[in-house]
């Protein structure tokens, strides 16, 4: 009955191992500042995001190379889409389409072009691409839009103008087979807040680790004060205003007359 018993015991153990999940590769990544201060001279900003792929004895080996996906989300706010058409000589909004909690800067950069890192239900499922995250943030309110997807091109057209959505299919540099580093470039208009980091590894396509970390873009000297003042003490920010543009008005008045 013991013979039999450690006979269980030893085959127990062994599917058990067979069953366990092979160890798969660890991500550790750092970036360069995690504050961004906001002064009278900003004109945007440039982080580096450095990160390494940690490997151990029980790692299984990889047919191919590895790709990295680093993806960068600024603070969510609610926006709106609207077409405008002629009508009658008036231009007039006539559709339009919300967008909830979407990210009002989204960066992606890659290793190589992010259709050839892995297939497109993975990139949907991940979100790797500009019209994915858009997709993804639509409101929930029933909308009855002929062209959906116009309204999602035009959106992704708009802030890619203004620098707010950025892809860069070469901003991953491996600088050896584990160590890569990323550029993160901010506009100067980047909005103030949280900004998120996700970075995600990839080989032969599929998903091996991915590794959060955050930032954040905040005010600071004359203008974070101004901006505080503003929030915590709104009546009297008000009529300091009104009586700074009436000071200002009176002696411009004054300085310009004519005799």
């Amino acid at each position: 009955m013991t013979r039999w018993l450690l006979r269980l015991l030893c085959l127990s153990g062994a599917l058990a191992a067979l069953a366990a999940p092979a160890r798969a590769e660890r991500l550790v990544t750092s970036i360069s500042s995690s504050r961004v201060l906001i002064n009278s001279s900003y004109v945007g900003a440039e982080l580096v995001l450095f990160g390494a792929i940690e490997r151990d004895g029980a790692s299984v080996s990889r047919s191919g190379p590895y790709d990295v996906v680093v993806t960068v989300k600024g603070p969510p706010f609610m926006t709106v889409v609207r077409e405008k058409q002629k009508v009658w000589g008036i231009w007039l909004n006539v559709d339009q389409k919300k967008y909830a909690a979407l990210p009002a800067y989204l960066a992606f950069n890659a290793s190589r072009a992010i259709a050839d890192i892995t297939s497109e239900p993975l990139r949907q499922r991940f979100q790797l691409t500009l019209p994915d995250v858009v997709a993804a943030h639509t409101s929930g309110v029933a909308e009855t839009l002929v062209r959906p997807e116009s309204f999602h091109t035009a959106l992704v057209r708009l802030r890619t103008r203004t620098n707010l959505f950025q892809t860069n299919e070469r901003g991953v540099v491996f600088i050896s087979a584990n160590l890569f580093r990323a550029g993160i470039s901010l506009p100067a208009t980047a909005p103030l807040g949280n900004y998120e980091v996700l970075v995600t590894l990839f080989s032969d396509g599929a998903p091996l680790a991915t590794e959060r970390s955050n930032f954040e873009v905040v005010k600071t000297g004359f203008e974070a004060r101004v901006a505080f003042s503003a929030a915590s003490q709104s009546l009297l920010y008000g009529l300091i205003t009104v009586l700074l543009a009436v000071g200002f008005g009176g002696l411009a008045h004054f300085a310009f007359r004519r005799e």
